[in-house]
């Protein structure tokens, strides 16, 4: 417990808590895009444990990180999956209008979205994490530990901006695809290709933020015939 009287400790655990804040703002989208449709009480239990859980594996994810990311294939099946979460988010929005649908809804359901979209977001992000933390675990823990509220409160301010302005549910999932289309980029198969061509690192984060609007648009529009 010495460590905790030194000031190389307090300056490390803010500088991991204020790294992994702003690492967080699309997981936070992510969350309010998987809890919003659910009733109000069920919201705020999804938001709670499914921010606690993503940290809980955060943390485990840090452990490993840099090893999987060496991985062939592994970003590009992960962000090929954020594409799909993106796309479902979207369209179960649309669906979130029907009382019938609507009650299918479960916490439990949107807290694997939110693990899910969390661990595949926060593959690269870890890496800074890990590295601002100089290999304490102390550190690691208590800094992914502080940001928990700060994740919750702005999935939940999301959520409320999300029913008082439905486009952003639109903006959120493009966001998605946007991450989805930057993880794919930055697999190790793509590394020497992409690191020469500097824009095809955003042009594949624009393109899956495209593929996620407009199937999300395309798959809505045929559960609205359907429904007819």
């Amino acid at each position: 417990m010495e460590s905790l009287q030194t000031a190389d400790f307090w300056i490390g655990l803010v500088r991991i808590s204020w790294i992994n804040i702003l690492l967080s703002g699309d997981n936070a989208v992510v969350i309010a895009l998987a809890a919003h449709t659910l009733p109000a009480r069920q919201q705020r239990t999804a938001v709670f444990w499914g921010s606690a859980a993503a940290v809980v594996l955060r943390i485990v994810l840090t452990v490993v990180a840099a090893r999987l990311l060496a991985l062939p294939y592994l970003q590009i099946v992960g962000g090929l999956l954020l594409l799909w979460i993106g796309i479902q988010l979207l369209v179960e929005e649309d669906e979130g209008g029907d009382d019938e649908l609507h009650q299918h809804s479960s916490p439990l359901a949107a807290i694997r979205t939110i693990l899910v979209a969390d661990v595949v977001m926060s593959l690269d992000n870890v890496i800074a994490v890990a590295a601002a933390s100089g290999g304490s675990m102390l550190l690691l823990v208590l800094g992914l530990a502080i940001s928990i509220p700060l994740v919750v409160f702005g999935a939940t301010l999301m959520v409320n901006l999300m029913e008082r302005f439905p486009a952003i549910v639109v903006a959120g999932a493009g966001l998605i695809g946007w991450v989805a289309g930057e993880t794919i980029a930055g697999d190790a198969t793509l590394a020497d290709l992409v690191a020469d061509r500097r824009w095809m690192h955003y042009a594949a984060a624009a393109i899956g933020a495209v593929v996620v609007i407009a199937c999300g648009r395309f798959m809505q529009a045929r559960v609205r015939s359907r429904a007819r």
